[in-house]
């Protein structure tokens, strides 16, 4: 449901691992053109019906519903699975772990030692409505809404005083309106939760070094896929890279699937994928949640094929329809594999980026890459902070494997001059 870019390259990737057993039906606007005021609820009550009678499958009723798609489709596919009686969560499950503060509370519960402080920040109010509760937020913090995307209208604050021209953004406003419409839908018609998606959430500043724990619930067991560390780009929190597997000592990775076990248990979620973001801090030795996603990461579902033998996707259709996954470990082509975001950090207008026939042409030349473009030419890339992460735009990923995590870099650079990418500086150029 909702189908991602990522589904169809990934699936297509893997093909020969289940092309036997699934006969997978697409439905739905695609992820990325579903707009904000899209009518998610009649969509679900519609589907309810027609995929009850067999829609698009020869009047036979389908085995399972599963979606990558973070927004609207893991509720959506979730909503659509418990209506059919089909394998998956609640979507009520799905959705407390998607909504951060509900999220934050049940974590603050399980795993009290991995969560930060927290204050729910309302942002019809110049400093969040927290004066009124009679909170002191402790700064610096880090503000998020409590449904966002990648980082959208994530940011770190210093002071009160940040907290408050922040709050007043047109850009703020205009997301606690639109950006969330669908989620809030989503929360009256399927949950009894009393606050919306049009909240941000502040939480106590973590620093160290982040990582995305993913995993799978089936039958009420929790499995953990891989650990993979998460690289930023020098001095800011712009993403550079996404290395599998973890260079982070055993013992640490180890805490981190115990804590994915018991929070996950305690969410609820069965018979789903999930992944968990996590933050190191050497110093102290510490390991916070900095966030949960109950759905598969379909950006990193190679990275597991390319080193263990086993796509993320492959399990998501097996659990997605009752049956064990069968994971396999260290049985890839590579002993390491990445997830390249490509990015510009100054506004730019797109001139040259490779059509599709090119792209085929750098995947044949060099096996185990997987690429996906995000932009096409005359296109601008300007809007950091209501698309982006405040400080660049993303324009491509590039997915490989090599023999060594140095080769990985080397090959990262090849790739991407063959791709042929070109940029015009706005500020230059107008």
């Amino acid at each position: 449901m909702f189908p991602t870019v990522w589904d169809h390259r990934q699936l297509d990737r893997c093909r020969e691992a289940w092309a036997g057993d699934y006969t997978i039906l697409f439905d739905g606007p695609a992820d990325h053109d579903c707009d904000w005021d899209f009518d998610v609820v009649r969509y679900l009550d519609v589907a309810t019906a027609e995929f009850g009678k067999g829609k698009g499958n020869g009047n036979r009723q389908i085995a399972g519903v599963t979606s990558s798609s973070d927004y609207p489709g893991a509720t959506v596919a979730a909503a659509l699975a418990t209506r059919l009686g089909l394998s998956g969560s609640r979507p009520e499950a799905i959705l407390r772990c998607s909504h951060k503060f509900y999220s934050r509370i049940v974590q603050r519960d399980a795993v009290p030692e991995a969560t930060p402080p927290f204050w729910l920040i309302d942002p019809r109010f110049p400093d969040g409505g927290i004066a009124a509760r009679g909170e002191a937020i402790e700064f610096p913090c880090y503000i998020k809404p409590v449904k966002g995307a990648f980082s959208v209208m994530a940011r770190a604050l210093a002071t009160g005083d940040e907290l408050r021209e922040f709050l007043a953004r047109p850009a703020v406003q205009e997301f606690s309106r639109e950006y969330v419409a669908m989620f809030n839908a989503l929360v009256a018609a399927l949950s009894d939760f009393e606050i919306n998606g049009s909240h941000f959430l502040a939480e106590g500043f973590l620093r160290g070094q982040q990582v995305t724990v993913e995993g799978y619930v089936f039958e009420g067991e929790v499995h953990t896929l891989g650990v993979v560390d998460s690289i930023l780009h020098p001095g800011i929190p712009s993403f550079a890279r996404f290395d599998y597997p973890s260079v982070l000592p055993e013992v640490t990775q180890a805490r981190m699937r115990d804590l994915a076990a018991r929070v996950i248990a305690r969410l609820g979620l069965q018979n789903t994928m999930f992944n968990i973001e996590m933050i190191h801090e050497p110093a102290g030795d510490t390991v916070h949640i900095i966030e949960i996603n109950p759905r598969l990461c379909g950006q990193f579902a190679d990275l597991y094929r390319k080193v263990d033998g086993t796509s993320g996707y492959e399990i998501a259709l097996a659990l997605a329809t009752g049956r064990r996954p069968d994971v396999q470990r260290g049985q890839g082509r590579f002993p390491w594999a990445t997830s390249f975001p490509l990015r510009v950090f100054e506004p730019c207008e797109v001139v040259a980026a490779p059509d599709a026939e090119r792209i085929a042409e750098v995947e044949a030349r060099h096996p185990g890459v997987l690429v996906w473009s995000e932009c096409e030419v005359g296109q601008r890339l300007d809007d950091f902070e209501r698309f982006e992460d405040g400080y660049s735009a993303r324009y491509a990923i590039v997915n490989l494997g090599a023999d060594s995590r140095g080769a990985l870099l080397d090959l990262r650079a090849e790739v991407e001059s063959e791709l042929g990418f070109a940029f015009r500086s706005i500020a230059t150029h107008p």
